[in-house]
């Protein structure tokens, strides 16, 4: 670090809140501290949405069989694409697509991180304001019709604690995840009072939307979990980095990052099954009474804060990739990164809940494509050789300049991969083609950015030396 320019080093001082690889004494995380800090950002109320929209075509067992094997295929994914260069020089997501997108290209993917941790933190943080005002109306604090106003406030009372708690970095982020890890043994609890007291409309269940071929409903359902797990890309390099090496956090991130998502989407999958409502708050008031309802409001809203903080921290460590953000003060950047879920959350809060499934579908339309990249990039045309120094050197001195600061072959495949996925399935109207019943829509995007990304590789880039394949 003795070459990093003298401006660089107040923020240097702090360093798991700027972008630099973090060195081997500031990694610094276990197997238990990472795993814990996956647990509690996977555990939120999005798994009781995706729950529900596998309970749209398959039942209970199905859904979870075909939920959980498409989890664990989309954490495979993303843990191979941006894993390996963020837990060898303890970078984020966004420094791990510079050897692909190039110096300046690696801003279409910050782009797309950006967009996506929005979109999940407008959703946590209003289901968190909605929860709060349910639960406020429940014990006869305010009337209903306070509601208007109370949801955009406690919006607001979140995205401030959101920010207070990120005032620490990445030890605010392992902070509040000790203490709210508690809610995923809540949630199991309201699982096995759902199931005990319903099985047998459980089993009797029929899903309302389901396609009269059992393949296509399978699929679906697979197709689900790795687009629900491919939105971990953009927060997975920011947590990781601060692990020391690959074998302390390869358990952590398929165990803590992978399964709570299709194991608390049962409770989403069980709810919309028996009582055609999802949100555990609604249902809960109907098997258990008031007090039961205030237990899960409670959780509800306590499972949402930290998700919203590993977000929200990924989101600031992206954002100061940007030159002109480089050398911000930490709390101006948060403002930043926090600010467009507020205005979200105060001026279009229905926006995110109408169109869930669709912003699902959008996931696995641009990340998949872009995980395949990644993973032909460093696996077979790299052999697992990255230059952490052209990583961060802009300018044409850098190896990863390409043409411009922009890799045309990333840019060709990611266009090749999102139209592989839209012609299998309409992200809108989630119209399918064949075979997309037999491959999902998001595999075959994957596999086709590939090999579009080799070819053009291989034809001319290594021919005009570009890129530091040589």
């Amino acid at each position: 670090m003795s070459s990093v320019p003298h401006q660089h080093l107040e923020t240097l001082l702090e360093a798991d809140k700027n972008a630099w690889p973090l060195l081997k004494h500031e990694r610094n995380w276990g197997s238990w501290k990472l795993g814990i800090s996956l647990v509690t950002a996977a555990a939120a109320t999005w798994c009781y949405i995706i729950g529900e929209y596998v309970g749209y075509y398959l039942n209970f067992d199905k859904g979870f069989a075909a939920l959980f094997a498409g989890s664990m295929i989309g954490m495979l994914i993303v843990a191979l694409a941006a894993g390996p260069i963020c837990l060898r020089f303890g970078v984020d997501s966004i420094a791990s697509t510079k050897p692909t997108f190039g110096s300046r290209g690696w801003i279409i993917p910050a782009a797309m991180q950006q967009i996506s941790i929005v979109g999940w933190n407008s959703l946590l943080l209003i289901f968190f304001a909605k929860s709060t005002t349910q639960l406020l109306i429940a014990i006869g604090a305010i009337t209903d019709g306070s509601s208007r106003i109370i949801v955009p406030a406690t919006v607001l009372l979140a995205c401030g604690i959101v920010f207070l708690v990120l005032l620490r970095g990445s030890s605010g982020v392992d902070r509040v995840a000790k203490i709210l890890v508690a809610h995923v043994f809540v949630g199991g609890w309201m699982l096995y009072i759902l199931v005990s007291q319903r099985w047998g409309d459980l089993t009797a269940a029929v899903p309302a939307y389901a396609s009269t071929s059992p393949v296509w409903n399978y699929t679906t359902g697979v197709e689900i979990g790795i687009v629900s797990l491919l939105s971990w890309w953009p927060y997975l390099g920011a947590m990781i980095r601060m692990a020391p090496n690959g074998r302390t956090a390869a358990l952590p991130i398929m165990v803590g990052m992978g399964a709570p998502v299709p194991l608390l989407s049962l409770i989403g999958i069980a709810g919309i099954l028996v009582l055609q409502v999802s949100d555990p708050a609604e249902w809960m008031r109907t098997v258990g009474g008031p007090t039961y309802g205030i237990i899960a409001l409670i959780f509800v809203a306590a499972a949402n804060l930290g998700t919203a903080v590993a977000g929200v921290y990924a989101s600031a460590i992206g954002l100061r990739h940007f030159p002109a953000l480089e050398n911000m003060s930490w709390t101006t950047l948060l403002l930043l990164a926090i600010g467009p879920v507020i205005l979200v959350g105060l001026f279009i809060p229905e926006l995110f809940f109408a169109n869930f499934g669709t912003f699902l579908a959008f996931i696995g339309l641009a990340f998949a494509p872009l995980c395949g990249i990644q993973i032909t990039d460093y696996y077979f045309l790299r052999k697992r050789k990255i230059s952490i120094r052209c990583i961060f050197s802009g300018g044409a001195h850098s190896g990863y300049w390409f043409n411009g600061g922009f890799n045309i072959a990333a840019i060709l495949a990611m266009a090749a991969g999102c139209g592989t996925y839209r012609f299998l399935l309409n992200p809108i109207t989630y119209e399918s083609h064949f075979p997309y019943e037999y491959v999902t829509a998001s595999l075959p995007a994957a596999v086709i950015a590939g090999l579009v990304y080799a070819l053009v590789t291989v034809l001319v880039n290594k021919p005009n030396k570009k890129g530091a394949y040589n």
